[in-house]
């Protein structure tokens, strides 16, 4: 399961407001590429397919497909601001190594 911080849930939402048509939930995957191998990828969506695991976080509908479920499993999702910028961080316990940049990984 994936969760998400109470921050990354508001910044979602709000993020989300500002789309026009509101989508109906967030798409976070896992996807081939980068240096190390694998990088995120979190989209809007309006629906769901029927192979995903479809979390809810109050009224945020976050999808999941059953792929990246196996690489995301027991990843937290925080939105973090700090003097180099802001941005939504995933904290995988399932990440072996990282790119020297942060934005790929492996397992």
């Amino acid at each position: 399961m994936v969760t998400l911080t109470p921050l990354a849930v508001e910044k979602v939402r709000e993020i989300m407001n500002q789309q026009n048509p509101l989508p109906s939930g967030l798409r976070v995957a896992v996807v081939g590429g980068g240096c190390s191998g694998f990088t995120y990828h979190m989209a809007f969506e309006n629906s769901s397919n029927d192979s995903d695991n479809v979390y809810e976080f109050g009224d945020l509908k976050v999808m999941i497909d059953q792929m990246s479920e196996m690489y995301l499993d027991g990843a937290e999702i925080d939105y973090v601001e700090s003097l180099e910028g802001a941005g939504f961080k995933f904290n995988n316990p399932n990440v072996r190594s990282t790119c020297g940049c942060g934005s790929s990984f492996s397992v």
